[in-house]
C-alpha cells in the first residue's frame, strides 16, 4: 500500500496537490491528526486492497511537535507501507499576497504579529519535516498546470489528458447546465422536415449527410474547430476537464450530427466524449 504525505507550509498549494493527487487516482484525506497516521494506516490495510494509494495532507495544524509525524511516519513503514513525502513551499512575500487575497488568517497567527512572522515562525517549526521529504515543490510561481506536472513527474505518473465532452441537445428541454460553452446551430436547415430522415438521428449517415452538405455547416465546424483548437491550451493552465455543448430544437438531427464531427475533429487534442442528451446518453 502506498501513502504519500502532502506537507509544507500554509497557502502553498497543499491543496491544490491534493485535488491533482485525487485525480490521478489517490484517495485523500484533508488535515488528519498526526496521532491518528498509524490507526489510519491500519484500517485502510484492513480493507484489503479498497485504498491502494492514499494521500494525506499534514501540516501545522496536524501536529503540536514535528517528532510526531517523524514517529508516525516510521509506524507507516514498520506496517510494510511504501511511505514518500511531498513538501510545498513558496517565498514568505508570495505567501503574504495569497493570505491577503483570501482575507484568512494564518493558521499559526498570533495577535499582534505580522503574516510574515507567523510564516517564518511555521518555516522554522517544519523544517525537521522539510529535511525528510522525498520530493520538494516550490510553487511561488507555478500555475496549476506546472504544478501537476511536476507532481507527476515526482511520482513517476503519466499526467492525464485535458477531458473535453462534447454535448448535444435540444433547445426545447433547455440549456445543459453543466455546459462551459454553448453553440446553436439552429440556423441550419433541419432535417426533421424532410420525410425519409425525420425518425432518423444525426448518428445516421443520411442526417449527417444532409446536415454538411450545406456550406454553412462545413464553415461553422472549421470555425469551431479552430477557436476550440485556441482554447483548450488555454483552459488547461486552470482545469482538467470543459463541456461544450451545440443545441438545435429538438436535439436530435443537426446538433447530434455537429457534436459527433466536432468530437472526431477534436480527438487528437484532448480526451474527448460525446453525450446525445436527447438521445439517452454517449454515442
Amino acid at each position: 500500500m502506498e501513502f504519500l504525505i502532502i506537507t509544507g507550509l500554509s497557502g502553498a498549494g497543499k491543496t491544490r496537490a491534493a485535488d491533482i493527487c485525487e485525480d490521478l487516482g489517490y484517495y485523500c484525506v484533508d488535515n488528519l491528526p498526526a496521532a491518528l497516521l498509524g490507526r489510519f494506516a491500519a484500517l485502510c490495510l484492513a480493507t484489503h486492497g479498497r485504498y491502494e494509494r492514499v494521500a494525506l495532507v499534514m501540516d501545522a495544524r496536524s501536529v503540536t511537535d514535528c517528532s510526531e509525524l517523524t514517529q508516525a511516519l516510521d509506524e507507516l513503514k514498520e506496517l510494510d507501507c511504501t511511505v514518500k513525502m511531498l513538501y510545498l513551499e513558496a517565498e514568505t512575500q508570495t505567501l503574504i499576497r495569497r493570505y491577503k487575497e483570501s482575507r484568512r488568517p494564518h493558521p499559526l497567527g498570533r495577535r499582534g504579529q505580522t503574516i510574515a512572522q507567523a510564516v517564518e515562525r511555521e518555516r522554522e517549526f517544519l523544517a525537521p519535516v522539510r529535511e525528510r521529504a522525498d520530493y520538494i515543490i516550490c510553487t511561488d510561481a507555478a500555475p496549476l498546470n506546472q504544478l501537476k506536472a511536476k507532481i507527476c513527474r515526482c511520482l513517476d505518473q503519466q499526467e492525464l489528458p485535458f477531458a473535453v465532452t462534447v454535448m448535444s441537445f435540444g433547445y426545447k428541454r433547455g440549456l445543459p447546465p453543466e455546459a462551459d460553452m454553448v453553440f446553436d446551430v439552429r440556423c441550419l436547415p433541419n432535417p426533421y422536415y424532410e420525410p425519409d430522415l425525420a425518425e432518423l438521428t444525426g448518428l445516421d449517415q443520411p442526417v449527417a449527410d444532409f446536415v454538411f452538405k450545406n456550406g454553412h455547416a462545413q464553415a461553422m465546424l472549421a470555425k469551431l474547430t479552430e477557436l476550440m483548437e485556441l482554447t483548450i491550451p488555454l483552459f488547461e493552465a486552470d482545469r482538467r476537464e470543459l463541456t461544450v455543448a451545440v443545441g438545435c430544437t429538438g436535439g436530435r438531427h443537426r446538433s447530434v450530427a455537429m457534436a459527433q464531427a466536432l468530437a472526431e475533429a477534436l480527438k487528437d487534442k484532448a480526451a474527448v466524449t460525446v453525450i446525445h442528451r436527447e438521445l439517452g446518453g454517449g454515442a
